[in-house]
């Protein structure tokens, strides 16, 4: 058996885990998960939020087996080691974990993380809005803490939010506009 990432191309985080056994060669992303990767998140009773990952925007590596991967996979991330041959299996690092600093507004998501890293950020989100779902994208500057991606919602309404920061673990959530 042997560990298989689907990841975010852009920020690296795994989005989905699984083991696979009996395969001799690793299959290109579109056989894994089709056109897009549906993620989903409860905004309530009876209904859920799905957030659609575009298969064109991700990636799929084996992996050295980490267990936690498959039950937590946002919490990871892939590192892309430089070309040797023969080629290395990706590592998975464990991204830090935050709690709060999603804000979600009549005109746009307010992004802030605990602590500033040395360059810039990639930050990308998706929003759930009805039958569309906004693709955001942006960048921490260096130094700073917070990054606010425009986008126009109705007041008071719900959404399914998947926010991915580079070094910090996926969130996958139910956000108000405030």
């Amino acid at each position: 058996m042997a560990l298989s990432v689907v990841y975010a191309a852009g920020t690296g985080h795994v989005v989905g885990a699984l083991a696979l056994t009996g395969a001799s060669t690793l299959p290109d992303v579109a056989s894994l998960v089709g056109p897009a990767l549906p993620l989903r998140v409860s905004l309530g009773p009876g209904r859920t939020a799905t957030l659609p990952l575009n298969a064109r925007e991700l990636g799929v590596a084996a992996a050295d087996d980490e267990p936690g991967a498959l039950a937590d996979p946002l919490a990871y991330a892939v590192e892309l080691t430089a070309e040797v041959v023969p080629k290395p299996k990706p590592t998975l690092l464990r991204l830090a974990t935050w709690k709060d600093g999603l804000a979600l507004a009549t005109d746009g998501l307010t992004i802030t993380v605990p602590v500033a890293r040395s360059g810039l950020t990639k930050v990308v989100a998706l929003i759930s809005d009805e039958q569309d779902t906004h693709v955001l994208a942006g960048e921490i500057p260096a130094g700073d803490t917070e990054v606010k991606l425009p986008v126009t919602l109705a007041a008071a309404s719900e959404h399914g939010v998947l926010v991915l920061v580079g070094g910090w673990a996926g969130r996958l959530e139910k956000a108000k506009v405030l």
